[in-house]
């Protein structure tokens, strides 16, 4: 099947796969299929022997599968990756890439929830068959458990007032759509000011929903176990929480703290820093708008 090119514009596909040294017998993971850019390149570049698997938890993406015999399309969260490869007889792989973050598909099409530019419900669930949904999140968090999604996963100074303004109007009505939370939030989002502090809100409320911290943490700690010794991982993040994991856990293994020493002193970290930090330049930027705060960085695993 033709993948449909309005799905989603692969960031920094060049980049991010030369990242990964493409062997061409290698088996390679895409773990953020998508509308399948990455992986199309990706399997360009492999021979016969080779092989790529690639993750996608939204059945969305189902529909823009590769169709050749060398691919694989696991419809499961990537914090299954270890399992999931087993499961399908794969001990370790050349390479991972990951793309996080929301695609442009999920952000285009208004009933997911996931843009500020649409009325729509609250939803944001990557995986459509999630229990946990944005509605979820803000009818029913306690006042605490909300100041803490919005200053930890918003960087919101307000969080605070903010979880107490949508804890007392949720009493009077339940807070459905998007709109009803903006305007539960006025007083928040200055003119100058609301198109920034609404995408802090809204990213705030979908990592929640998506455990993507958790999920992201687990992601690398079992890519690590994955990865064949010269093996590559290219990852792509859009906010500065997930470039700060991705940032320390390719530099010493760890999310806190400092690795340990050897007898001679010197500390031991699993990875090699490839590149250490790629952004797109200004082309692509104006290309595609979505690109205007990536970050991606590439480890050779030791």
């Amino acid at each position: 099947m033709m993948m449909k090119m309005e799905y989603h514009n692969p960031v920094l596909l060049k980049e991010t796969v030369d990242g990964l040294n493409v062997k061409p017998d290698g088996v390679y993971v895409d773990v953020t299929f998508g509308g399948g850019g990455h992986s199309r390149e990706i399997m360009s570049r492999l021979g016969e022997k080779g092989r790529l698997i690639a993750f996608d938890q939204d059945e969305d993406a189902l529909r823009n599968a590769i169709d050749d015999n060398r691919f694989l399309l696991i419809n499961e969260n990537f914090r299954n990756i270890k399992r999931f490869l087993r499961f399908h007889g794969i001990k370790k792989v050349d390479g991972v890439l990951a793309d996080l973050g929301v695609s442009s598909h999920q952000f285009d099409v208004a009933e997911r929830g996931f843009s500020t530019r649409f009325d729509a419900e609250l939803d944001m669930r990557m995986n459509q068959k999630g229990e946990i949904s944005a509605y979820h999140v803000v009818n029913e968090y306690e006042e605490q458990e909300l100041k803490r999604v919005f200053l930890e996963f918003g960087e919101l100074k307000n969080g605070g007032a903010m979880a107490n303004v949508i804890v007392s109007a949720r009493k009077d009505k339940q807070i459905k759509d998007s709109e009803h939370l903006k305007l539960v939030l006025a007083k928040f989002l200055p003119p100058h000011k609301s198109n920034k502090i609404l995408a802090q809100i809204y990213q705030a409320i979908r990592i929640e929903v998506n455990q993507e911290m958790e999920v992201l943490k687990e992601f690398l700690e079992q890519s690590l176990e994955i990865l064949e010794v010269g093996g590559r991982m290219s990852v792509i993040s859009y906010h500065s929480l997930e470039d700060r994991l991705v940032k320390r856990f390719f530099r010493n293994g760890l999310f806190e703290g400092e690795p340990e020493r050897d007898f001679f002193g010197n500390y031991e970290v699993p990875f090699k820093i490839i590149e250490k930090l790629i952004v797109p330049d200004a082309n692509e930027i104006a290309s595609n708008n979505r690109a205007r705060s990536a970050k991606l960085r590439v480890a050779e695993k030791k």
